[in-house]
């Protein structure tokens, strides 16, 4: 795949692509990288789960896909264009001013989260300029990172799950929303390059009236479209994220995207959502909630009553990561100061689909970036697929959709958050909001926003807590309401909307409603306790001190336990029965005692339906009765006879035998419910231990998940490296059946390691002589002890080379040397056998012939010598000798002109052999001046090296 190169940006511009993988991600890297070309412009950093006591050879692997340079990142290093940085093992990676910052994990194995970590940080440093990509892996690393890239103006791509080894890192991404691209990794390039393209155009080129009437017709059609008007928004922010929904539908021209909203309004939805920011995390700055649970809550919760409300509202609340954030600070204050107060925690946001997530409090598992392990095990519960928040803390905040810039705010709140909201409003709108926050709070509450935010030039309205994290308190000023009732918000205006009319309506009729059924309540209803089917009261009706009192001894709401003497079972029985079977006891006439006053009541008790399973609703109500009067008889009785007095005493007797039973059996009754009591405790003890268990399992279970992915990628890596190392051995084999020399590998103790075919002529070896000392092993070689001088090279690591000779008459060149491994150590040695047979036949033909021609040239009567091309002597027949009286030793090897005392080293001869012989080839019959011969020459040329010589020859007794 080829591409025209793109202009290198300057540092600060550089546009870096941050990678994320896990198990299976090593396929995906070698198919994004071998469809990227190497001249994109942009940086690449990737991001792997890897075994921390591994040495990772990802980056040899990459190398073999791309061109560009694949290098390990090291602490410091700037990330550059064009270039490959992959992150060491046991190592978390972040990125500052574009130069990675290495460190050694913090959190243990299996609860780490390296791709969030470096993806947030990417989306800090480069804003718009971050691109992330989430590829094949499990778990949902990098979805929170994709969520701070997109937040700050980037891009994000993730892989399409049906192309992806696993799927979970890719799904969790696109369930949440953060994908604005789904596509299989080779498909990825081209929307980077597009994307670099347009944005470089976009740089270069100053907004034209088309762009800005194209950007107006968007804020127009937005604004009817949803009801919100975007146009106090910055316009950077608005463009980059209408940019992105261009390249979704692969439009360049911002006019021609106004048309296609205008004939698609369920764009302009997509669009709304789009441009709705929600990007926040737990605890965020972690010092700013350091000093907000140290210094500021407890000022504000300081010498507070009993009954006190505090009030707190977080503005622009997102996914409520945020108000849950404050929420739990608090809990913890007011657990610290014992201190128990009410709480209204009001939590608003525009975008409905955030306010829905933030009521469910349900967030991935990779908030444990931001929660403390502490904090995860007090707030929140584990779940299957992560975290929840737990319904203490759901229970303090209130969620509700809410346009801060014209919607009223709250009033008389302790503090007010909002971070980093304005950051994206411009001043105007900024300018509107700060005395509206002043408004809404109390004299003396405080105002939390971000480090990139301010109060802008309201210095009278605020003095500052913290100036690094923009806490202010509020001074007594009323400028925020002089402000409040001159700005334009719509809320501040006369304006009349139906809406609030309609609202305002219904509010009224429900207060009325309300107010007449307390009234029939409190005139009509008699006195009324609501318990559960064990009669725990959990609820009371009007006063109840002349039937329940609380009982001596430990404290309990039981309403059979609290009713007076007398009344305790009839109760107890009707409750029975209403739990039991059903059945209603109705209007029954109960007397019992209270000292010495008779009172009677009129008991009801009714089984309600159940609004949840196993609750058993019943409604215990007491209607005072009249007491009876003790008129005087009618007449007088006579006296009773002894009989009657004896029946009455024995009556007496039995029912105070009766009484004394019952009351045994009540005791007892209570000291089975006492002991039932310590065994629920018990129980309950018990499932605390096994829930504690199932959470150390659980984390068990996280980090033999973690583990298991970077056992799969150490596999995956461990899997290429055994291919290359097959192809390597295949190669290998080939070179070493087709260079037809014999080689044996030795071990240090002379063992054979691998032997080639070649080597089988030398050495009779067979398959299965692997391992068998060579010693072992008979050769073919004459009389040559190879072993010894095997073992000399591996004590005095000095090749030997030599050529011997086999039975069968072939020769070998054989060279052993010592055998290195990669660490440089001596391992044994190497055994090379050269068939050199025919090289030597042709050195035997060649001598041969040398002695058939000197033999020739020395039976000649005639001096005969042959020079080279430097007119060297080389050859001199016995003629020569004889007649010239020289020995060979004063003629080879010396220059023609040196002989006899350099009596030939004559002009003419000279021009003879140097001017004369080249271009003629031949001359004859040149006299000698100081011996009476004739001389003749010819040039020869040597058939085996083709090298030029010089024949001459001398003839005696020629006269002049």
């Amino acid at each position: 795949m080829t591409s025209k190169a793109l202009p290198k940006p300057p540092a600060a511009e550089l546009s870096i692509v941050g990678l994320g993988a896990s198990a299976g991600g090593l396929e995906a890297f070698e198919t994004f990288f071998r469809n990227l070309p190497a001249d994109t412009g942009m940086g690449f950093v990737l991001v792997s789960h890897l075994d921390p006591s591994h040495t990772s050879i990802l980056t040899e692997i990459l190398q073999r896909t791309t061109t560009m340079p694949v290098v390990e990142a090291t602490d410091q290093m700037v990330v550059e264009a064009n270039r490959v940085h992959v992150i060491p093992p046991n190592r978390d990676m972040t990125l500052f001013q574009g130069r990675l910052q290495l460190s050694l994990p913090e959190r243990p194995r299996g609860q780490r989260m390296p791709i969030d970590a470096f993806l947030r940080s990417l989306a800090e440093d480069r804003g718009e300029n971050a691109v992330g990509i989430i590829l094949s892996g499990t778990g949902s690393d990098g979805t929170l990172g994709l969520r701070a890239i997109l937040g700050g103006g980037g891009v994000s791509l993730v892989q399409d799950p049906a192309t992806a080894q696993y799927d979970g890192m890719p799904i969790s991404a696109i369930h949440a929303g953060f994908a604005t691209h789904v596509l299989a990794p080779e498909l990825m390039p081209g929307v980077l390059q597009a994307k670099w393209r347009r944005q470089g155009i976009v740089k270069e080129t100053a907004p034209t009236p088309a762009t800005i009437g194209g950007m107006n017709q968007i804020m127009m059609l937005l604004r009817s479209g949803t009801g919100h008007d975007f146009s106090g928004y910055k316009k950077s922010t608005i463009g980059r994220r209408i940019e992105r929904r261009m390249a979704q539908h692969d439009i360049e021209d911002i006019e021609l995207y106004a048309r296609y909203l205008k004939g698609h309004p369920a764009e302009i939805l997509i669009l709304f959502k789009e441009l709705l920011i929600n990007v926040t995390s737990f605890f965020r700055d972690s010092e700013a909630f350091a000093i907000l649970k140290k210094d500021v809550l407890p000022q504000i919760l300081a010498d507070k009553p009993d009954d006190y409300v505090v009030r707190l509202w977080v503005a622009g609340c997102a996914t409520g990561e945020e108000a849950y954030s404050i929420a739990m600070v608090l809990r913890e204050v007011m657990e610290e100061s014992g201190q128990e107060l009410r709480v209204q925690l009001y939590s608003t946001d525009l975008d409905d689909d955030a306010i829905a997530t933030a009521r469910t409090g349900f967030y991935p598992p990779n908030i444990t970036q931001d929660v403390s392990p502490e904090r995860l095990r007090r707030f929140f519960i584990k779940e299957d697929s992560g975290y929840r928040v737990k319904k203490e803390i759901r229970e303090m905040v209130v969620f509700a959709i809410q346009n801060v810039i014209k919607d009223p705010p709250f009033t008389r709140m302790d503090l007010v958050s909002c971070r980093n909201l304005m950051i994206y409003l411009e001043a105007e709108l900024q300018n509107r909001l700060i005395p509206a926050f002043h408004y809404a709070l109390k004299t003396g509450g405080v105002l939390f926003l971000s480090p990139s935010e301010s109060i802008g030039g309201h210095t009278e309205l605020f003095s500052p807590l913290s100036r690094k994290w923009k806490l202010y308190r509020t001074a007594p000023s009323i400028a925020s309401t002089r402000a409040m009732m001159a700005s334009g918000l719509s809320w501040a205006t006369g304006a009349t909307r139906s809406p609030p009319v309609e609202v305002m309506t219904k509010t009224k009729e429900t207060n009325i409603a309300e107010l007449t059924r307390r009234a029939l309540v409190q005139s009509f209803a008699p006195v009324s306790v609501m318990t559960d089917c064990k009669g725990d009261i959990l609820y009371v009706h009007g006063d109840t001190s002349r039937y329940l009192r609380p009982p001596p001894g430990q404290a309990t709401l039981n309403a059979v336990e609290m009713a007076h003497e007398g009344l305790q079972l009839e109760l107890r029985t009707a409750l029975g029965q209403a739990v039991s079977h059903g059945t209603p006891t109705l209007e029954r006439d109960v007397s019992f005692m209270v000292g010495a006053e008779v009172r009677r009541v009129s008991l009801g008790v009714r089984p309600l339906p159940d609004p949840e399973p196993g609750l058993g609703l019943v409604l215990v109500s007491f209607q005072e009765l009249p007491a009876l009067s003790s008129g005087k008889p009618a007449r007088r009785r006579r006296a009773t006879g002894s009989i009657d007095r004896q029946r009455t005493e024995e009556l007496e007797r039995d029912l105070a035998y009766t009484r004394e039973n019952l009351q045994a059996t009540i005791e007892e009754q209570q000291s089975s419910n006492e002991e039932l009591k310590s065994a629920n405790e018990e129980m309950q003890s018990t499932n605390e231990e096994l829930q504690s268990t199932n959470e150390e399992l659980e984390t068990s279970k996280e980090e033999l998940q973690s583990v298991n992915e970077e056992l799969i990628t150490v596999n995956a890596e461990l899997q290429a490296k055994i291919e290359q190392l097959a192809g390597m051995q295949n190669d290998m084999k080939n070179l070493l059946d087709n260079i037809n020399v014999g080689t044996i590998f030795l071990d240090d103790r002379l063992a054979i390691r691998r032997f080639t075919r070649e080597a089988a002529k030398v050495y009779r070896l067979v398959n299965t002589d692997v391992g068998r000392p060579l010693g072992d092993i008979k050769s073919d070689l004459d009389d040559e002890d190879l072993l010894s001088k095997a073992q000399t090279v591996i004590e005095t690591l000095i090749p030997y080379e030599r050529e011997v000779r086999t039975t069968g008459g072939d020769w070998y060149l054989t060279r052993i040397q010592p055998y290195r491994t990669l660490d440089n150590v001596i391992d044994g040695v190497v055994i090379t056998f050269a068939n050199v047979s025919a090289r030597v036949a042709a050195e035997q033909a060649e001598q041969e012939g040398h002695d058939i021609a000197e033999s020739i040239a020395d039976v000649v009567d005639r001096p005969m010598l042959v020079l080279d091309g430097a007119f060297t002597v080389i050859f001199a027949n016995n003629a020569f000798y004889r007649g010239f009286k020289a020995s060979p030793a004063e003629t080879r090897g010396r220059s023609v002109y040196a002989l006899e005392n350099h009596t030939w080293d004559t002009p003419a001869l000279r021009d003879l052999l140097e001017t004369v012989l080249p271009n003629q080839q031949s001359f004859d019959g040149f006299l000698l001046d100081n011996r009476q011969m004739r001389l003749s020459g010819r040039r020869i040329v040597c058939g085996a090296s083709n090298r030029p010589l010089i024949l001459l020859t001398f003839e005696e007794g020629v006269a002049g």
